[in-house]
């Protein structure tokens, strides 16, 4: 059950002064001294206070708004899971409204925290690749607003969420390429502060295993999924004195920065070295050489369903009970 949220009232109490004090701290009225506005404010944030005006139409109002916090627009998988939220949720008589973390974690917590200030009836959330602290989304816990994960999710919070199966994905990518007779086989890996990473990691092991192959670390990359990161760790492999055959790539974003280092030393794509990644984006299919493989993931239906999710917890907020919902990715193999 979410927690009353924090008033005034409870900041005065705590401090030995009244409401209309407090009141005025808030607002930096001139008759309030500095030591007490300071104060007031160090409190109201430790206690993660919303303006009593917004705290009221939360419990009470409907705003029609829903807010969606995902890293970037410009990426195709998440304008195609945009669309399969607002398909869902505009039939429903809500409005959409779409924040950018840049794959940023001040930008992220800025984000969900103006969606609280102004009202959702709920959020819908990719988290951010540099998240490392997730109080912002128990903060909105803390106020009863449903919040719903898709793709990039946090499974030990309570909140429902919708993910592709990374780890099978993966292990069939890895199993399509030693299939092929390559062993050599790299991994371009994301941040380890997003769970899909271990699971992406653990796939590429249990193919290894599976088929009698050694792993060799050097030829595990992780971190940052920047076109910087990329291009560092696809040199560094490239410079080992057995470069990798293969590459399985976080997504299609990387695959294509990675490809691109390989071009430059002279390297035939799906000849002298192979490329399988995520996301099986539809721009693919018009490049000379795409990846041999892609991991589809289908953001659309992941959208929809986390859309649905939003809308079970609207139906029955008091007897809500979480649910966790994989789809399951395929192997398209071209």
């Amino acid at each position: 059950m979410p927690q009353h949220p924090t008033t005034m009232k409870d900041i005065a109490k705590q401090l030995g002064t009244s409401v209309s004090t407090v009141s005025r701290a808030l607002q930096d009225h001139p008759r309030i001294g500095n030591k007490m506005k300071e104060q007031v404010k160090a409190l109201a944030k430790s206690l993660a206070y919303i303006p009593n005006s917004t705290a009221i139409h939360l419990k009470k109002q409907k705003s029609g708004n829903i807010g969606v916090v995902l890293p970037f627009l410009t990426e195709e998988f998440f304008s195609v899971a945009i669309t399969g939220i607002e398909d869902i949720l505009v039939e429903k008589g809500y409005r959409v409204i779409v924040q950018q973390s840049r794959n940023n974690y001040d930008r992220e917590c800025t984000a969900v925290r103006a969606l609280m200030e102004h009202g959702v009836d709920g959020i819908i959330v990719s988290v951010a690749a540099e998240t490392y602290n997730h109080s912002h989304f128990l903060e909105v816990n803390q106020y009863g607003i449903p919040l719903i994960f898709f793709d990039r999710v946090i499974k030990s919070l309570p909140n429902s969420c919708v993910y592709s199966d990374i780890s099978v994905g993966a292990f069939e990518a890895v199993a399509f390429l030693l299939e092929k007779g390559l062993q050599k086989i790299a991994l371009l890996n994301g941040p380890i502060t997003l769970q899909a990473t271990n699971e992406r990691l653990q796939g590429y092991v249990e193919a290894m295993k599976q088929y009698g192959v050694p792993i060799r670390p050097q030829y595990i990359k992780g971190g940052g999924i920047t076109t910087q990161d990329t291009i560092q760790k696809m040199e560094e492999l490239l410079s080992l004195a057995e470069p990798p055959q293969a590459i399985l790539a976080f997504h299609d974003y990387v695959a294509l920065d990675a490809m691109e280092v390989c071009k430059k030393r002279g390297l035939r794509i799906n000849q002298d070295i192979f490329f399988v990644s995520f996301s099986n984006l539809s721009f693919c299919k018009y490049l000379e050489q795409p990846p041999i493989a892609s991991i589809e993931q289908f953001p659309y239906q992941m959208g929809a369903k986390a859309a649905q999710l939003l809308l079970s917890a609207f139906d029955s907020p008091e007897t809500y009970i979480r649910e966790e919902v994989i789809i399951k990715s395929k192997l398209v193999a071209r």
